[in-house]
């Protein structure tokens, strides 16, 4: 394989597909899911990939049940305790991004205690989606201008210029560099509200496999259809080579 993406993201899809042709609950879908995150980590680090970024949670998806809302969050905080001490033996930095208000101050208080730890590290960075959606980002980021326009217009200075480059310092990704590639699994072949503005140049992998059900066989295959890919950003292809 002749390229290795920098920064992989994967829209973790199909727990409760998965879940159903078994005749289980969903939550036993999600229990079985992180297995497949370990995997898939795993996997990362040993192809060093340098940025793995995961969806794991949407703001959309406060509008499900409660009893499976409480019962992933519950999962997130067993799975982050668990992991911490994998994550720092192997020189994993943890992140977690999104909307975080809306959680419990149980699972802030894990997340921010695992991100703290891990900050020195300099192996993989692990960026778990919790709370996340694209328009949220956009429109937080753009919040974020309008305060520095009115905060300009008081001390009569000038407003930041409001360039690709500046509007990328105002989203909640600032200082994770752009997917190269985007995984989502279980057949579903669109972005659902996610990282609409960081992937725009994004490759996109889709497969049947249900998220449970991926391992790094499965994530082998899709960095092999990114190796064949010539990814142009706009240019010719002759522009491409002439660059090379």
């Amino acid at each position: 394989m002749s390229k290795i993406p920098r920064h992989v993201t994967i829209i973790m899809d199909g727990n409760g597909r998965w879940a159903r042709k078994k005749g289980l609950d969903r939550l036993y879908g999600h229990k079985e899911g992180v297995e497949s995150v370990r995997a898939v980590t795993e996997f990362a680090a040993e192809q060093g990939i340098g940025f793995l970024s995961l969806f794991a949670f949407s703001e959309e998806n406060w509008n499900r049940p409660n009893y499976e809302i409480m019962g992933l969050m519950e999962l997130m905080i067993d799975a982050i305790a668990a992991e911490t001490p994998t994550l720092m033996k192997n020189n994993v930095r943890f992140r977690v991004v999104g909307n975080l208000s809306k959680l419990s101050d149980t699972l802030k208080a894990k997340i921010g205690q695992t991100e703290k730890l891990s900050e020195q590290n300099n192996g993989l960075n692990l960026i778990v989606f919790l709370s996340y959606s694209g328009k949220w980002d956009l429109l937080q980021a753009t919040g974020k201008y309008a305060h520095e326009v009115l905060k300009a217009k008081e001390n009569n200075t000038s407003a930041p210029e409001l360039t690709p480059d500046y509007f990328d310092t105002l989203l909640s990704t600032s200082g994770i560099p752009d997917p190269d590639l985007l995984i989502r699994t279980s057949g579903e072949q669109r972005i659902s509200n996610y990282l609409l503005w960081q992937t725009a140049y994004t490759e996109f992998y889709f497969t049947d496999v249900l998220w449970p059900d991926f391992r790094k066989n499965d994530f082998q295959k899709a960095l092999d259809h990114f190796s064949e890919r010539e990814r142009r950003f706009g240019k010719t292809g002759d522009q491409i080579n002439n660059l090379n």
